[in-house]
């Protein structure tokens, strides 16, 4: 699987971005590296050669606050023995786009390109090029629609469900002329499409031949994107409808429809 290593001049934002990633993605090593080892605000190059060694598995992701924070994480990739990508991304977001991206089992390429796909999401302005020690991440997919409301935050851990809840109302699944799977299903959970919902729908749907579009008052998010989702801004009680296609449409659909069922595991 592989590994994040966050990069920030604070101590303090290092531990809580790695912290709110983490909560996406359990079973994603997430390093933080903050701070200039003094207890003061800078960077600490043996930090995050530490760092990128103790999430090394398959390869390791770095994402950075500020310029002088990318050229230590640089100098540091270079010296890491693994493949690494340093990415110029947001940090939040990116972080939780490639955190969920790694839960998935995502390949190193892949979680770098969510890390840097979650600018144009944030509608945030890159640097013109990416860094990268041994190959350049390859360019985010933009077909994702760009969230409009970004809204935050929490549920309990999804690897963990909460038991039985009442299930969701939903209209069945239907199947178009064109070979679309489509379903409504209404958010029962206290807080719609957060960010924890949110997650667990990207990560139902992982490794599916399916591209799953969700739609609601008027927008519509690719359903494998956290942030996407988190922009639609569905609160619970919300009807939103489903429109999945390819291979795996119905299967798709039907993991949706179940972690609703189930509350999100809230």
């Amino acid at each position: 699987m592989i590994g994040l290593v966050v990069v920030s001049h604070s101590r303090r934002l290092a531990e809580g971005v790695a912290e709110l990633a983490g909560q996406m993605a359990p079973d994603v090593t997430i390093v933080p590296a903050g701070g200039d080892g003094e207890g003061g605000l800078g960077t600490d190059f043996m930090a995050v050669t530490e760092a990128i060694e103790q999430a090394s598995g398959d390869g390791v992701v770095v994402l950075y606050d500020l310029g002088s924070a990318r050229m230590v994480a640089d100098m540091a990739a270079e010296e890491a023995t693994g493949e690494v990508r340093v990415v110029d991304a947001p940090l939040v977001e990116g972080a939780v786009a490639a955190a969920v991206a790694a839960q998935g089992g995502a390949a190193l390429d892949a979680v770098a390109a969510a890390a840097t796909g979650a600018a144009e999401e944030a509608g945030w302005t890159r640097s013109p090029a990416d860094t990268s020690t041994s190959a350049p991440a390859h360019p985010a997919d933009t077909s994702t629609p760009t969230p409009a409301h970004p809204t935050g935050t929490a549920a309990p851990d999804p690897a963990h469900p909460a038991g039985t809840s009442t299930p969701a109302p939903a209209h069945p699944a239907s199947t178009s002329s064109t070979g679309e799977v489509r379903a409504q299903v209404v958010l029962t959970n206290d807080v719609g499409l957060h960010a924890r919902p949110a997650a667990l729908v990207a990560r139902a749907l992982a490794g599916l031949d399916a591209r799953v579009v969700v739609r609601f008052d008027g927008q519509e998010a690719d359903a494998a994107s956290v942030l996407a989702l988190m922009g639609l801004g569905a609160p619970g009680g919300a009807r939103v409808e489903l429109v999945a296609s390819g291979t795996d449409a119905a299967e798709a659909v039907r993991r949706v429809e179940d972690l609703a069922a189930r509350n999100f595991d809230e």
